[in-house]
């Protein structure tokens, strides 16, 4: 069994990729992951769809025969050729797989480094894919195990201690070219955790918030917490020219808001796209300002020079986490064998012994001494091979070395009497 990632990022695509490869709703991720583990070589499967990274983990029998099924379907519900997506994505196999996992999970291999939404996406993701059939105990291991590092690396290191996110990032971006906020007008579309983390900091700004979603319910909740004001989606092509701030991040698969929507002739404004795939369609204005995902890489620059000493340590934590958990693998997967191979063993004894005992070679009265003889015996002999198995650190001759004695010890099929 081994651990595969297939990763599509910042670090490797364009925003405009990661469109394509993007998942807008739940329906459409099960969809995926249904076709995934049909694959013979796939045995559980989770997909993470953020607007920084598109990334399938799973367990599987064959590494490239797995990867090569996953770059084919996205190619199919992309459009991208699989030549350019087989160019573009990172892929990770068992421990290089797992050190991905945790570093992610950690929050560095964001594109803000210690951002604080991550660690819930990725839990999202896991849970979906479970709740669905798709994931089981293999990679619940390694989610467990992640979030035990993740947690680990905020005790002893700075990290995350003070917290930010892409919606952090975007606001010092819009204070930096904007001057100050005070007294303006924003529009935020969506409802979800950006939105929330966007209305707290242009509050604190003293900026006048009105929130718009699909579901006016969730507006409603999300309004409350800031005092905001709440206005129909219906409406938004009505009041789109109304602000001199916009912030959307919804989930919607072609852009709400189209370039003859919008009047150019107005003063000064800024429009702030976080979404994937791009809520507005692009344009291009010399009064209008609008930002996407990708145009924040000056302050996550930044960001990552601040937080450099952080992220050395912070990997210094993966390493071991990476270390301890093949570790531990290695032991429950090698301890049920040996007890097995000395199961066996001991009744192999007995068997002996006691044909010893009805062949007449020795007397009924010895029984007991014989087998106990016999069972040192065979004690001894394994003692040396089966410390020599347990001291093996690498898992791919860990799983060599198994199979062999598997298929040496005939540990897979029954026994024989």
């Amino acid at each position: 069994m081994h651990y595969l990632v297939v990763s599509f990022t910042h670090k490797n695509t364009t925003l405009a990729i990661r469109e394509k490869l993007a998942f807008s709703n739940d329906e459409q991720k099960s969809r995926c992951l249904r076709k995934i583990v049909s694959d013979a070589n796939i045995d559980e499967a989770m997909v993470t769809s953020t607007c920084n990274r598109i990334e399938v983990f799973c367990s599987c029998s064959d590494v490239d025969a797995a990867a090569m099924m996953i770059l084919v379907h996205f190619t199919g519900r992309s459009g991208i050729a699989a030549d350019e997506l087989e160019a573009r994505a990172d892929i990770y196999e068992d421990r290089s797989a797992i050190h991905h996992m945790l570093s992610v999970v950690s929050s560095l291999d964001s594109m803000v480094v210690g951002e604080t939404q991550i660690s819930g996406q990725i839990k999202d993701a896991f849970i979906f894919a479970k709740k669905e059939g798709f994931s089981g105990a293999t990679l619940a291991s390694v989610i467990h195990h992640a979030f035990r590092c993740a947690a680990e690396v905020r005790n002893v290191t700075d990290i995350s201690s003070k917290p930010v996110s892409i919606a952090s990032v975007a606001m010092k971006q819009l204070k930096k070219d904007a001057g100050s906020l005070e007294g303006k007008r924003a529009l935020l579309i969506g409802a979800g955790e950006m939105t929330v983390l966007t209305a707290r900091y242009l509050m604190r700004e003293g900026v006048s918030i009105t929130i718009m979603n699909r579901t006016r319910s969730k507006a409603e909740d999300v309004a409350k917490e800031f005092d905001a004001q709440v206005i129909d989606f219906e409406s938004l092509k009505a009041v789109l020219n109304e602000f001199e701030i916009l912030v959307t991040a919804t989930a919607a698969t072609e852009p709400i808001i189209k370039k003859e929507d919008i009047n150019f002739d107005l003063g000064e404004r800024y429009w702030i796209d976080m979404a994937v795939p791009r809520d507005i369609e692009l344009f291009e204005s010399d009064t209008l300002k609008l930002y996407a995902i990708d145009d924040l890489k000056s302050i996550v620059d930044e960001n990552l020079v601040l937080r450099e000493d952080e992220a050395k340590a912070s990997f210094g934590v993966i390493r071991q986490f990476t270390n301890s958990f093949y570790d531990l693998q290695q032991q429950q997967l090698i301890e049920p064998m040996i007890k097995e191979v000395y199961v066996r063993a001991m009744k192999a004894a007995k068997i002996e012994s006691q044909r010893a005992i009805n062949s007449g070679y020795l007397p009924q009265a010895y029984a007991d001494q014989a087998q106990k003889m016999a069972e040192q015996t065979l004690k001894r002999f394994l003692h040396g091979k089966m410390k020599r198995l347990r001291d093996v650190t690498e898992e791919k001759e860990s799983d060599a070395l198994m199979t062999a004695l598997s298929q040496i010890l005939g540990l897979n099929q029954p026994e024989q009497k």
